[in-house]
């Protein structure tokens, strides 16, 4: 219970720091230009060990932010928010190469994105079997 209260605690932190800036915009006057023309798209993106995000504590966070200019955390920004863009933001359709070869072990690695993706609210939670499998993911987006 205390690493979930942990997990949750750094994830609503991360994210209260990239989101908090997004509510701005609906604090101008009426009739006042906007802030921007894109829809915000901040996410956080998590790692750990686990089956479940409910029992992991992250082993690693990201942030990235595709408004405009891709910026973030994360090591590759424009590469992620490139795929994430051609994927229509479709976290699943994200697939694994088929020339990998990866053992049957199961050490499960659990990753978590959380934020705004062009204006909606985004919670998404995947499990991979192991590390390798999910560093056979066709996409930068979760190679942190």
């Amino acid at each position: 219970m205390r690493n979930t209260a942990r997990w949750a605690a750094t994830l609503g932190l991360t994210a209260g720091a990239l989101c908090g800036p997004l509510t701005g915009a609906a604090l101008a006057a009426p009739g006042s230009a906007p802030a921007s023309l894109y829809a915000p798209s901040a996410l956080v993106l998590t790692t750990g060990h686990g089956e479940t995000a409910a029992g992991v504590t992250p082993e690693r966070a990201v942030t990235l932010d595709c408004s405009t200019v891709p910026t973030g955390t994360h090591p590759a920004p424009a590469a992620a928010c490139a795929e994430l863009r051609a994927a229509g933001g479709d976290f699943d359709a994200l697939n694994s190469r088929q020339d990998v070869l990866c053992t049957r072990e199961w050490d499960p690695v659990v990753v978590t994105v959380t934020g705004v993706w062009r204006g909606q609210r985004v919670s998404y939670e995947r499990t991979f079997a192991n590390e390798c499998v999910k560093s056979s993911v066709e996409s930068s987006l979760f190679s942190f």
